[in-house]
């Protein structure tokens, strides 16, 4: 009964939060504080100029410039998965400097949590799982993890990481990037070839002529693999005489473009060498394709990883600048994330300025979106000051975590928690993108709303005591209360609206105080990107 008591508290508080946060909203057109910046919707480099380009051609008009506390807590989260904490937010909204945001933009991506988040990124598209169906066992798949990671933390350029997984040999121990074979469901050639097209070229095989996937096969038709007596090892290798004795082997490369591949050498490199050239019309474009859609919630080919002839771009031309640039910068991909944090297309409201039916998939504003299982939990225990428990179905002392671990450091996919599961955390069994599910369901609400996981983290939090019981003014606590979850102030409507229900519920500072913070992680500005 208490429970339902404490529900039916918190649904009326949401209404009282809703309708404070939504009296600050102006009509369309004008600027949502505090959420909006008004300007003039300047492009900053080309891509900007592309994007707007397009938009001028269909009728509509950017959104408005995101205001800095919308844009400091949206690139924490897109850059490093991770919530700015209240110090790091009111420097941030107290510096005036013009250049301020691309300095955020450096400083976040040097960060050691930027490595974290990227490799649990990419850890998803290479199957990073110790456990069926992948088997890689606990220490491959952390050896493999921990490769990633380090390419990330080095800014490996993005041709030699593609080389390293495409031609390796040796132990899965001992060369972690010969896992990249190992984590397909099937070791046959055409398997192997599946793979690898959806991983480095976004193309699904499934609807490729015959031939077409026979020729990309063939160039995987000679990967061995052989155990060791080390339970659970194994070597990936050139495997010379696995095919027949034919002194020449003819394949075509996807484009079109026969080759002979030699018995002696490694048709994996003769692919590699083809696959990473400047020309190559899948290598670069899939690349800075899957960065967009990472950074901006929906890829140029949408979905990312299904380019075909019937899957055009949106804007065919910012998809060939970017590619273009990332070519030119020796493949580095920390330029494509610069220029997308740093342009005025990533930076619009999320708030559209248009109710054109294209406007999302035109990059008109920034997509609202549902913040990854693993973001959303380490959230929450930044906020209370909690960790987090995790399972495995491999015993210690294969897979200890420690006990302040945070999810976006998680290396294998078979650990997981109730709440990962629930949220949409992806299985990684295939490496398509579309694994993890961002959905909200009337599970997740009500697990949020009133779950005994969730409440005890804030009943039990030492953080939020003493935030609460801090001997300040009513009006300063509610600032506190925002600035820790929403990672900005509240407007002059929410901090009267927040002192009307304290005075008018009768409930005392400490329960108000907390019903407030458990109403703001139950928002759709908490739960999203935006």
């Amino acid at each position: 009964m208490k429970e339902l008591l404490t529900v039916k508290r918190l649904e009326c508080y949401l209404l009282i939060v809703v309708a404070a946060a939504m009296s600050g909203w102006g009509l369309a057109g004008s600027p949502v504080v505090p959420f909006e910046i008004a300007d003039k919707a300047q492009p900053r480099h080309q891509g900007d100029r592309l994007v707007f380009k397009r938009l001028s051609k269909l009728g509509m008009t950017p959104a408005a410039l995101c205001s800095d506390a919308v844009f400091h807590r949206r690139l924490y989260l897109d850059v490093i998965g991770t919530l700015p904490t209240t110090a790091e937010t009111k420097a941030f909204l107290a510096d005036k400097s013009s250049g301020k945001r691309s300095k955020l933009v450096d400083r976040l991506m040097a960060r050691e949590e930027f490595a974290d988040y990227w490799a649990l990124k990419w850890c998803d598209l290479l199957r990073v799982k110790a456990e069926f169906p992948i088997n890689l066992w606990p220490n491959a798949a952390q050896a493999y993890h921990r490769w990633v990671r380090t390419c990330l933390v080095e800014n490996v350029p993005y041709d030699k990481f593609a080389r390293d997984l495409l031609t390796a040999s040796g132990s899965n121990f001992r060369v972690p990037q010969v896992n990249f074979y190992r984590s397909m469901q099937s070791k046959t050639p055409e398997a192997i070839a599946k793979g690898v097209a959806l991983g480095f070229m976004g193309a699904r095989t499934d609807e490729w002529p015959e031939k077409k996937k026979h020729d990309l096969a063939a160039f995987f038709s000679k990967v061995g693999f052989k155990g060791t007596s080390e339970w659970k090892e194994e070597v990936v290798y050139f495997d010379q005489w696995k095919t027949n004795a034919v002194k020449l082997m003819v394949s075509t490369f996807p484009d079109g473009t026969p080759v002979r591949l030699k018995p002696a050498e490694d048709p994996r490199v003769t692919f590699t060498d083809w696959l990473v050239r400047p020309e190559n019309p899948w290598f670069a474009a899939n690349a800075v394709n899957r960065v967009w859609f990472w950074l901006m919630g929906r890829g140029i080919v949408h979905e990312p990883d299904d380019f075909r002839s019937d899957n055009p771009p949106q804007n065919e031309e910012l998809l060939r600048w970017l590619a273009k640039e990332l070519v030119s910068a020796d493949y580095d991909l920390k330029h494509i994330y610069r220029l997308i944090l740093n342009s005025r297309t990533y930076q619009q409201s999320a708030i559209p300025a248009t109710d054109h039916p294209e406007r999302t998939a035109s990059f008109a504003h920034y997509p609202v979106r549902r913040l990854d299982a693993e973001v959303l939990i380490d959230a929450l225990c930044q906020i209370t000051g909690t960790t987090e428990e995790y399972t495995s179905a491999i015993p210690e002392p294969f897979t200890f975590i420690p006990e302040d671990q945070r999810s976006i450091e998680l290396m294998d996919g078979s650990i997981s928690s109730p709440f990962l599961d629930m949220f949409g955390r992806p299985a990684r069994d295939t490496g398509l993108l579309l694994e993890r599910n961002n959905r909200p369901t009337a599970a997740q609400r009500l697990h949020l709303l009133n779950s005994s996981h969730i409440r005890k983290k804030f009943e039990t939090s030492g953080k939020m005591k003493k935030l609460l019981k801090s001997k300040v003014k009513p009006q300063q606590l509610i600032a506190r209360i925002y600035m820790e979850i929403l990672s900005r102030p509240p407007t002059k409507a929410e901090i009267e609206a927040a002192m009307t229900y304290e005075k008018s519920s009768k409930l005392g500072r400490w329960r108000a105080s907390m019903d407030l913070a458990w109403a703001l992680i139950n928002t759709k500005e908490f739960m999203y990107r935006h």
